[in-house]
């Protein structure tokens, strides 16, 4: 439990790891910082705490301009918790607020305006509006920084019903007009963006908690990219994404300090949405030393997570996407999984008007899988009505596998689809919801690593033990994944064959690692 004395000690020492979960206001200044802030430490007196932007916002405090505090990773709590307050904070960054308002928000949630208003309001001090409205004040900043966009342009994309409440936003945020918030940012002073160089392309970086083990999970995306759709080149995963208003290309590169993010959008409007799912796939805001605290304390995980401190559990960017892949996966190799998604993409998926590297597709959305002909794939006939049946829920609502989607319902919904089990249904829990909390016990892989780390038994005995790693088992089945291989992991060069190209055979099953390193 965080007490305000443990917070203003955090400050005090400019703890980073606490960016993100709170924010300080210092009332002598008027502005709110990170607890990381380069600042000198105010006074403990004229120091007020807040748990979110959006609650520093509403109680008058503007951004401080040394920290940029609205660009921190979010908190971590919301990826832990599957409660209504998580589920709509998830929601809220995935951009549902501006495109359906509080009450398509209220409604994806299953309760009333004031309900949801009033849980925020608890949770984090702030309500969906003022939330969503520090969201838009920066996707603004971020515009403004990294676009040539007329200033009317921006106001729009980034979410504002007209262009003065734009511009009393700006300057009740950031202290300034949005002309002099563009002047003072951009290839001049800030080096936190850069301009884009063509139409539609914009530059940020993302930030992350250290440690995080790029290596592994770069691997991981590698090898399991579906040609056309995405493809990791170098230290670059890239991968077209669906986003509301048209077509994206992310290029996510990881650095020591953050994360390059190239986004070729097709309408600013989807900047936000974009950065949200970006950060899902990379886990990126991930609280990496509790995870490593608590899993380090069985000293059959220890040498794990000391050999890889910082493992992330890779998301995706499109649940829907994740399930069908899964389905095509069952009991084949990761090279079979791989060539039948290649040629569901070709059939039926759509052409990028602009690809970028290998990534000229877009994965197939489900509606298009419900058609009689876009399973007539070579696999066996239950696994074909597996996924049209799939299809058909997520068609039609009664499978919900976004942001908002509560955890266990979703569980139960994947299970009611015939010829999805336990293993299927639990891994895409951790990876196309984000519950950190999943273990697959019955994964014969599982089995042999932990044998490997001197742990003998089955599934019952692995499953209590497994009990011990709560809340995190998705970071240890990362961890004993990859202890199956005995490579050593090194960065190294990965590329993906373009649509239509064989992919490279590998033998490692699919509900297993690979067997290159992870």
């Amino acid at each position: 439990m965080l007490t305000d004395d443990v917070r203003y000690r955090a400050v005090q020492s400019r703890d980073a790891r606490f960016d993100g979960i709170f924010y300080l206001g210092v009332t002598s200044t008027g502005i709110y910082c990170r607890p990381s802030c380069p600042a000198r430490t105010p006074r403990r007196d004229n120091v007020r705490f807040y748990r979110s932007a959006a609650e520093a916002q509403a109680a008058g405090f503007r951004a401080c301009r040394r920290c940029r505090p609205d660009t921190t990773p979010g908190s971590p709590e919301w990826n832990v918790r599957a409660d209504v307050a998580a589920r709509a904070m998830r929601l809220i960054a995935d951009g549902l607020v501006d495109r359906t308002g509080v009450s398509g928000l209220a409604a994806r949630l299953g309760y009333s305006q004031r309900q949801v208003h009033r849980t925020l309001v608890d949770e984090v001090g702030a309500g969906p509006m003022r939330l969503a409205r520090a969201q838009r004040a920066h996707t603004a900043r971020t515009l403004l920084e990294t676009t040539r966009l007329d200033i009317s342009e921006i106001a729009f994309a980034a979410g504002f019903a007209s262009i003065r409440q734009f511009n009393e936003t700006i300057r009740e945020i950031y202290a300034c007009t949005p002309s002099a918030l563009r002047a003072r940012a951009p290839g001049h002073a800030s080096p936190q963006h850069g301009i884009s160089s063509a139409a539609g392309t914009i530059e940020l970086r993302l930030a992350y908690r250290q440690p995080a083990d790029f290596d592994g999970l770069l691997r991981f995306l590698a090898d399991r990219a579906v040609p056309g759709v995405e493809e990791v080149v170098g230290y670059t995963y890239r991968r077209s994404l669906s986003l509301p208003h048209g077509a994206c290309v992310a290029e996510l590169s990881p650095e020591s300090r953050w994360v390059r993010a190239v986004l070729h959008l097709s309408d600013p409007r989807d900047l936000p949405v974009a950065v949200a799912r970006c950060r899902r796939i990379l886990d990126l805001d991930a609280d990496p030393r509790a995870v490593d605290d608590a899993l380090g304390e069985d000293p059959l995980l220890r040498p794990l997570v000391d050999a890889a401190p910082g493992r992330r559990v890779p998301g995706t960017a499109d649940g829907a996407e994740l399930a069908v892949r899964a389905v095509l996966g069952q009991q084949i190799s990761v090279a079979a999984a791989r060539t039948h998604a290649a040629r569901l993409v070709r059939a039926h998926g759509t052409p990028l008007d602009g690809p970028v590297g290998n990534v000229t597709h877009m994965f197939p959305t489900a509606d298009v899988l419900t058609a009689p002909d876009a399973t007539a794939l070579r696999m066996p006939a239950s696994r074909r009505r597996t996924l049209a049946e799939l299809a058909t829920r997520l068609v039609d609502g009664r499978l919900r596998l976004d942001p908002g989607a509560d955890w266990d319902e979703a569980g139960r919904q994947l299970l009611g689809v015939p010829g999805i089990g336990a293993w299927t249904a639990g891994y895409v829990r951790m990876r196309a919801l984000g519950d950190p909390d999943v273990f697959l016990s019955t994964d014969l892989a599982v089995r042999h690593a932990l044998a490997r780390l001197g742990f003998s038994g089955g599934t019952r005995e692995i499953t209590a033990r497994a009990e011990r790693w709560q809340p995190w088992r998705s970071y240890a089945l990362m961890h004993v994944w990859a202890a199956t291989n005995t490579m050593k992991i090194e960065k190294e060069k990965y590329s993906c064959p373009p649509i239509g190209a064989k992919p490279t055979a590998r033998s490692a099953h699919y509900s297993s690692p690979p067997t290159t390193p992870a």
